[in-house]
């Protein structure tokens, strides 16, 4: 088992080597030499992986294509990286996008100081957002997908770099606060009362709560989108009833995806739409359930995957 790790969590390999799942990906972290983290990702067919985690003094994010086909995303343009390929990600001006065109294999390797402390953040993260997936009667991969096409709107929108660890975990924890929801009424397979109604809508108050009050003590960061991704453009959305460009631009686009997958996924009080009726169903609420630049920037990402929605 690795013995130059400080600390030591619960989430390993059968080799003995620290690991989280994020999904779309999965990291592996194999040890520390020369003052560099190093770390086995492993990027699933058909998923991404995104680079800088904008961290100013991560003087080294290098990122060697060990194996598989990935395409690299930079400023809007794509190419295929070639095996034995070093992308230094820390040089550039932008975030890096990694996309597994098959599953592949990508050795990383960062400042430890500054990565490790990430890691073993997002292993207490992971599983707290599995506990949350669990009570929600969600898929395992339901918070990995809403954080995926959030950054995709992201990108699109053209956002700072700066916002982009707050939208990733924003994202994935934007229904925290259903872990203060009973579990009669989150999982009810009926119409909940108008009662049942309002403790429902607490879960984004309640979810706020936690984050401010987390244990991981930069998810404070993220409680706006927690407490407004139910906001509505027209005024009309809970908890406080903001409009048009009162609410964060980051809470507008997880309120898109993540309405656009609770009408395409089974849940225990209604079957899924088809992918071409959710459509329809995000053009018919611009400008009044929706931010209407986040709804055409969120179709174009849908065009780009031939709205397959995975």
């Amino acid at each position: 088992m690795p013995t130059n790790f400080s600390q030591s969590y619960a989430n390993y390999t059968e080799e003995g080597y620290p690991v989280v799942h994020l999904g779309s990906v999965d990291i592996i972290l194999l040890g520390r030499w020369g003052g560099l983290s190093n770390a086995l990702l492993s990027l699933h067919e058909n998923h991404f992986f995104m680079a800088q985690y904008n961290m100013q003094h991560a003087l080294v994010e290098s990122y060697m294509l060990l194996d598989g086909s990935v395409e690299m995303e930079h400023d809007g343009k794509r190419r295929l990286m070639e095996i034995g390929e070093v992308v230094d990600a820390s040089q550039y001006g932008r975030a890096i996008t990694f996309y597994g065109k098959t599953d592949a294999e990508i050795l990383m390797k960062m400042n430890a100081v500054t990565y490790e402390v990430i890691f073993f953040e997002m292993q207490i993260l992971q599983k707290e957002a599995e506990e949350i997936e669990a009570l929600d009667g969600y898929t395992y991969h339901h918070c990995s997908r809403i954080k995926d096409y959030s950054i995709e709107v992201w990108k699109r929108l053209d956002m700072s770099k700066e916002s982009l660890r707050i939208l990733r975990w924003g994202a994935y924890f934007h229904d925290i606060g259903k872990c203060a929801i009973p579990l009669d009424i989150l999982n009810k397979p009926g119409q909940l009362t108008a009662e049942e109604w309002e403790i429902m809508k607490t879960h984004t108050t309640e979810g706020a709560k936690m984050v401010r009050r987390h244990s991981v003590e930069w998810l404070k960061d993220i409680a706006f989108i927690v407490e407004q991704h139910h906001e509505r453009y027209d005024g009309k959305g809970y908890p406080y009833g903001l409009k048009g460009d009162e609410i964060a631009l980051e809470a507008a686009i997880v309120s898109v995806v993540d309405a656009f997958d609770a009408m395409t996924t089974d849940r225990v009080y209604k079957k899924a739409l088809l992918i071409e009726e959710a459509v329809e169903e995000l053009q018919a609420g611009k400008g009044t359930q929706f931010n209407p630049e986040v709804v055409d920037a969120f179709l174009e990402v849908l065009e780009t995957k031939q709205f397959k929605w995975e």
